[in-house]
Order: structure tokens, then C-alpha cells, then sequence
């Protein structure tokens, strides 16, 4: 391959004051590494190497009004962070003083019977409600609507990133209970990657140096040819960097080469096995490159959180990125299919519908369909969240209601959900009832059925969530053991 980049090694060894263009992207890869490698590391000889490099954050900026825990399996948010402190700025250029980003994140559910995981990528620029979030001083910032994604580990503008912030933001988002967060910069993530001795990546075309700094006025020499190669240290954090030169140069083709970098990963951890020799080194450089929550903070919880994902099957881990459509230059989240997507993980159902909560019984195993086929229901927004009853109209469409109409309701400060039925319309409207998590039923003079959607629904849309099997489209799932080469890019 022509013009190979030099390792990490080579790259420190380098002449001062030679220094890498900024890039910022996907750091999901070392956090996969990271957990894997925790995996192994049960022997208590680690414990006191791992202590000593692991870093958390506060606790104090989360969120005091969060989703009630769960059984159901366990919720970790990755965030990948450029913040140039602690010597990152070596790797990415850039000032180690700068605001701290997050250009990469997911939620990794892991469910109950610790043989099936998923991760749902969150696309940067995905438009969302920011809650309340604490700042430096200890105060807090105001609710923001309808800004990017990935703003919200910028709140504060420190060098170091507000990962709680971001985790409220997921939280509220989602309606799932995050159990961990683990924050991952790219210092060690050229390490790791030259630790397992590089990784099987894909490549759909040849890529030249103006893709990595498209500000460049040449094409420059060819870094990457086209198809399949192995990468590591700063050709691996060049490939999940990578955005323009393929497909149509977006985020989301960005996304899926991460997905498939990671997956490729996990294969080759577990195809080499780790012994005490290569089990230290790689532990030492995964743990360097982590910040992780309080309840993370020491090598025997992180160890305990990781032994419990020993069993999971690389078939079985899937990779999907959350519903979404162009909303101009920004990415907008699609309804009711997210919604969906977050019930099937409340509920510890799988991307194909099944239950795998290991505490079910078979005969709840399987869920049955709510079906609206000759029931006729009105639409109202009780709340001063926009766009609400559009929203609950189309989740009740699909599942074959009749949506006779949607309008505001006479007053927008409704907690809960009402359904209001007429005389003889008890049974339709408990159907109705299904589709949300909390509802009132009213019975009321009037003929027919209105749902008035309240501030619990605003909060934690729960449409198709508690009896609908949901799927998360299967043309972007991957699962870990999937080809390389398969479903790179977008546009």
C-alpha cells in the first residue's frame, strides 16, 4: 500500500514541532477494545496496575429527574471525545486548551441473559432537546430544543467535556436509565490497536490525503487503496477519522465504517485469546484512554461490569444507528420508529422482536400485537411540546387505528395521558391504552375516543412500546461477525 503512515510509536519518536492536521470522528474503537479487554482481566494481579489509571467524572451534574432503573439489562453510553488534555493534542494536533467535543457516541445495551448486545449510534449532528445541565460553577444552564447532538458535551466549554451532560441528554432522549458512561479519548487508541496487532478494515475506494484535510490544495499521495487491509496505530485513528473521499462524505457513512471497524475488532480479540503476556499491555493503554462514571471507578467494579459481558456472542452483537432522516444540512430522528427502538430495549427485546429478559417466562416471551382495526380515536396535545399529536397520530396509525383528527387540547398543562370514551367504548379504549406506558380512563358523555396526550408522554414517548415486538430496520444492522467489506458507506 503506498504512503503507509507510521505507527504511534514512530509518530512520538517524531521531530517536535511536526504536527497532525485536527480531525475529529469516531473514538468508539478504543472504548470497544477497552471493554474487552476488562473482560479478561478477572485475576487479581491487575488490580493494582488498573487502579491507579482509572479517571471518572462527577456525579453532581446529573440530572436529578432521571428514568427509573431497570432489571432489564444493562444501558452504557460511549462517548468518543477529541479533547486535546492529558497529551491527546500529540495525536490529533490541535490546543490542548480547546473545548472538549464529542463527535462519536452510542448506547450499548447489554441484555439480561448476557448473550445478546446491541450499540445505537447517535449521528452528531442529530437534532435533540438539551435538558438542564450543571456548569463549572455549579450552576445550571436552561433547557435548549432542537440543537445538535453533540453540543451537549460542550456545555460549559471546558477542555475536558461535560459527560453528564451528555448522558442527561441521552437519558431524556431515549427514557432509558443509562447505567454507565464511559468517555474515550485517542491518546492510547493507537496502543491498543498496535497491542492486538492491528485490525482488518475495508476500504470501498482508494483514499488520498486530501480526504483526511480536504483544505489541502492537492490530492496528495494514496494512504489507503481500496479493499481489504490491516491497520494500526495512526492508520487505524486515520481510518475511523476518514469521512470525505467516500460515498457521499457524510457522518452516517462515516458511522458504518466505525461500526464495521469495531466489529472487525471484537473478532480479532477474541479469534487471538489473551494471555497473562498480552493481557497487561492491553489492559494498561485501555484503561489510560478512559473516563468513566463513579460507579465504574475502581479495577474491581470495572472488572465485575466486564466479566459479565464474557458471554456474549459475536453473532449476536448488532450494530445500528438511530432512525433518522436529513433535515437540511442536520440529521433529524424518525418517529415512531425510535420510539420503537427504545421500547424494544426497555422491554429487553431484540432487534428481531424476541424477548431476552432471562426473568420472563416462555408464556410472556412473546408479546401480543395491539391491533386498532375498526376503532376510531381524536388526537389532542394537552402539553407545549409542538408536533406531539402528530407524533401519537402516526404511532396509532400504525397500529391500524383510525386517526379521525388531531388538534390542541383546551389546555396544554395535562400531566398524565386521558383517554376519554363514550358509552360502550370501555374495552376499545383500554385497547388505546396500550400504547402508552401511563394513561388515565375517563368515562365521559360524549360518543367516541380521544387520546389527550399529557407531559409523561411529551417526556418519555412510549407508543407501540409495551406489547408491539419492535425491529430496527435490518438493511443498517450489522452484527460483529459480519464481512468487512459489507454495507461501508452511505450516499
Amino acid at each position: 500500500m503506498e504512503g503507509r503512515h507510521r505507527t504511534a510509536r514512530a509518530h512520538r519518536d517524531a521531530a517536535p514541532g511536526r504536527r497532525r492536521k485536527r480531525g475529529r470522528g469516531g473514538r468508539l474503537v478504543a472504548t470497544a477494545v477497552a471493554l474487552l479487554v476488562l473482560v479478561t482481566a478477572g485475576v487479581g494481579w491487575l488490580y493494582v496496575e488498573l487502579n491507579g489509571d482509572i479517571s471518572t467524572f462527577g456525579a453532581d451534574g446529573l440530572s436529578d429527574n432521571r428514568p427509573a432503573a431497570s432489571t432489564k439489562g444493562q444501558n452504557v453510553l460511549v462517548i468518543g471525545s477529541d479533547a486535546r488534555t492529558g497529551g491527546n493534542e500529540e495525536f490529533g494536533g490541535g490546543d490542548k486548551h480547546d473545548i472538549g467535543r464529542s463527535d462519536t457516541a452510542f448506547l450499548f445495551h447489554v441484555y439480561a441473559d448476557q448473550r445478546h448486545a446491541v450499540a445505537v449510534s447517535f449521528p452528531r449532528d442529530t437534532l435533540v432537546d438539551i435538558p438542564p445541565c450543571r456548569l463549572p460553577d455549579g450552576t445550571w444552564t436552561k433547557p435548549q430544543s432542537n440543537v445538535m447532538f453533540n453540543s451537549a458535551y460542550t456545555v460549559g466549554q471546558t477542555a475536558e467535556g461535560n459527560p453528564a451532560c451528555t448522558q442527561n441528554t441521552v437519558e431524556k432522549l431515549t427514557g432509558l436509565r443509562v447505567d454507565h458512561t464511559v468517555v474515550v479519548d485517542f491518546k492510547g487508541f493507537a496502543a491498543l490497536t498496535d497491542v492486538v496487532d492491528g485490525v482488518r478494515v475495508c476500504l470501498p475506494d482508494d483514499v488520498y490525503r486530501k480526504d483526511l484535510n480536504p483544505k489541502r490544495a492537492t490530492r496528495g499521495e494514496r494512504i489507503f487503496a481500496k479493499g481489504e487491509q490491516i491497520v494500526s496505530g495512526q492508520e487505524a485513528l486515520d481510518y475511523v477519522r476518514l469521512r470525505h473521499g467516500i460515498g457521499d462524505g457524510s457522518d452516517i457513512g462515516r458511522i458504518k465504517r466505525q461500526q464495521a471497524f469495531v466489529a472487525s475488532l471484537l473478532k480479532k480479540v477474541k479469534s487471538d485469546g489473551l494471555t497473562p503476556t498480552r493481557l497487561l499491555p492491553l489492559a494498561n493503554a485501555a484503561t489510560k484512554s478512559l473516563t468513566v462514571d463513579p460507579g465504574l471507578g475502581s479495577a474491581d467494579k470495572l472488572i465485575s461490569f466486564a466479566m459479565s459481558l464474557k458471554d456474549i456472542d459475536l453473532h449476536n452483537t448488532k450494530f445500528v444507528t438511530i432512525p433518522w432522516r436529513y433535515q437540511g444540512a442536520r440529521v433529524a430522528i424518525v418517529e415512531p420508529e425510535a420510539d420503537a427502538l427504545w421500547a424494544a430495549l426497555k422491554a429487553d427485546r431484540t432487534l428481531d422482536g424476541k424477548n431476552n429478559d432471562a426473568t420472563e417466562t416462555a408464556a410472556t416471551a412473546t408479546p401480543t400485537p395491539v391491533s386498532g382495526q375498526g376503532i376510531a380515536v381524536a388526537v389532542y396535545n394537552g402539553t407545549r411540546t409542538t408536533g406531539l399529536a402528530a407524533r401519537a397520530a402516526e404511532t396509532l396509525k400504525e397500529a391500524d387505528f383510525t386517526v379521525t383528527g388531531t388538534a390542541t387540547a383546551a389546555t396544554q398543562n395535562h400531566t398524565a395521558t386521558v383517554i376519554e370514551y363514550g358509552p360502550g367504548r370501555k374495552d376499545q379504549a383500554e385497547t388505546v391504552a396500550r400504547l402508552f406506558a401511563t394513561t388515565d380512563l375517563l368515562s365521559v358523555s360524549a360518543a367516541g375516543i380521544n387520546v389527550i396526550l399529557g407531559q409523561s408522554y411529551a417526556d418519555h414517548p412510549t407508543a407501540t412500546l409495551p406489547n408491539t415486538p419492535a425491529v430496527a430496520p435490518t438493511k443498517d444492522t450489522r452484527s460483529a461477525d459480519d464481512d468487512p467489506c459489507s454495507n461501508l458507506s452511505y450516499g
